[in-house]
């Protein structure tokens, strides 16, 4: 099979690359080989390649940037995503979307399920579910993976930003009042290969860590993971805040934990965030 991937220099992109099946053929693109915002840039492309299929793991993730550059966010997030559905339509490839849990407003207090009303409580959200639908009204063939609190040895994420501050800050503050599913980027890249190979139907999944947990709870057990392999000689004390008390520019939805009940139906399992997070907190430390 012949992979177009966007988004390369990203988490995903770089833990799909990791996991890639050597007998398939990928095209890994950043934003500078492959700008997806524009239509023609992207039909020619697709039409010059003809992938097999499409993953777009390209997005702009600034969650309070976003709040002041909505026309950027936009077009990363919807037009783009509409865009390579057009193509992938049009040159008949598959296509996988990657989006968000922020397309939610958080008032639920059950796992969400994939038809739950949507209601985005900041503009990052907005255009992600901007992106979702245009993709779905594009190319109904489509599938869409919305997933949470993605971390790895890649790129910028919670638990490297922990990593370091703790070589300077002995005391922390961390937010308890947010409850989400931290999920390995390696996970959601070997469930997006497993879709493929699987000719999964389309539409919207779920996927996600298998545990529920705070911002508070995951800095804890990133430092007591990091002890443990003697990457800190002594954790920062740690101390839970409520969102009230670390405003932020962009709201944020209090709780934004998914069923993976879909998925597990087609025999995917969410994925194990502690397990994985021993192991990527290794890699960060050997890097």
């Amino acid at each position: 099979m012949k992979v177009l991937l966007t988004g390369a220099n990203g988490q995903l992109g770089h833990c799909f690359e990791d996991i890639f099946p050597s007998d398939w053929q990928l095209l890994a693109t950043n934003s500078q080989q492959l700008d997806i915002t524009d239509g023609l840039v992207v039909d020619n492309f697709v039409a010059l390649h003809r992938p097999d299929a499409i993953v777009n793991a390209a997005a702009y993730t600034a969650v309070d940037k976003a709040e002041d550059e909505y026309e950027l966010a936009y077009k990363v997030n919807a037009v783009g995503p509409k865009n390579l559905a057009a193509a992938a339509k049009k040159y008949h490839a598959k296509l996988v979307h990657v989006s968000t849990d922020y397309v939610f407003d958080g008032t639920k207090r059950s796992p969400y399920l994939e038809d739950d009303l949507t209601n985005p409580v900041n503009v990052y959200g907005e255009t992600k579910r901007a992106g979702e639908l245009s993709v779905l009204d594009n190319y109904s063939s489509a599938i869409v993976i919305r997933t949470s609190w993605v971390f790895s040895e890649y790129g910028n994420n919670f638990v490297k930003t922990m990593l370091k501050l703790s070589q300077t800050r002995p005391e922390l503050t961390i937010i308890d009042d947010q409850l989400g599913c931290p999920t390995y980027a390696g996970d959601i890249a070997k469930t997006i290969l497993d879709m493929l190979m699987n000719d999964i139907q389309g539409g919207i999944y779920h996927y996600c860590g298998d545990e529920a947990t705070s911002w508070f709870l995951f800095a804890k057990e990133i430092f007591d993971i990091a002890l443990d392999q003697n990457l800190l000689f002594q954790a920062p004390v740690v101390s839970p805040i409520n969102c009230q008390s670390f405003p932020t520019k962009a709201k944020r939805p209090l709780y934004s934990v998914m069923s993976m009940d879909k998925m597990k139906k087609h025999n995917l399992s969410g994925s194990n965030w502690k397990k994985q997070l021993i192991s990527c907190i290794s890699k960060i430390k050997s890097i």
